[in-house]
């Protein structure tokens, strides 16, 4: 069983980028709903279109650069990789007999996080995450965006009630970060701590203070 990647339009497409790799490292299958407004930020934040008819290319070319934006730093098989258009409402993940291990929504807007705490699903990434919810299966929700009006609180908390898990896209320094990379690889990797999904992403807090020199973890 597949789990759901969805990208919203917030900014921090390597966090998700960051997500995928992992995923796909880890030998996980993965169904990829990429919204409309997320290809405005991808464009704007590594120059890549992403367009439904040449979606593998275009994933290939984005999964192979670091969060600094060079390409060829990663190479990543996407054979593991489903992807659906945000449009389709018929698409598989819209449907709670469609069998899957649950969804990530990584990077989570204030939007999706609204639209999916408000049962909206006005495009595929909603629906499945509704859809998620209502079977029961795990929802992770890396929201990206500060300050926090009440608002957006209010719809974290509902999402909490509805058994989803919020992640705020907040890195931490424990780790020993030297790389813009480190930084990203940590909020990924708690993303897929959120899962359940085994990653070598980060050094792990091991309770010795000053071990934050960052070692080779690959």
């Amino acid at each position: 069983m597949p789990w759901i990647v969805g990208v919203s339009g917030a900014s921090g497409t390597p966090y998700a980028a960051a997500v995928l790799r992992a995923l796909l490292d880890a030998g996980e299958s993965v169904d990829l709903v990429v919204s409309r407004a997320s290809r405005l930020t991808l464009l704007d934040e590594t120059g890549i279109s992403f367009r439904d008819a040449h979606w593998e290319a275009d994933l290939r070319e984005w999964l192979s650069r670091g969060a600094d934006g060079k390409p060829g730093t990663f190479d990543t098989d996407i054979a593991g990789v489903r992807h659906w258009n945000a449009g389709d409402l018929a698409a598989g993940p819209s449907s709670g007999s469609y069998r899957t291990k649950g969804m990530l929504i990584v990077p989570a807007s204030t939007a999706a996080v609204a639209g999916v705490a408000l049962g909206l699903s006005k495009d595929l990434l909603q629906r499945a995450a509704s859809v998620t919810l209502k079977e029961g299966r795990k929802l992770v929700v890396a929201v990206r965006e500060t300050p926090l009006n009440g608002q957006t609180l209010r719809h974290l908390v509902t999402l909490d009630d509805a058994g989803a898990t919020v992640v705020p896209a907040s890195p931490a320094f424990y780790a020993g970060a030297t790389h813009i990379q480190d930084l990203v690889d940590f909020v990924a990797g708690r993303v897929l701590d959120a899962a359940g999904v085994e990653h070598r992403l980060y050094r792990r807090w091991k309770g010795d203070l000053g071990g934050g020199t960052r070692t080779n973890i690959g």
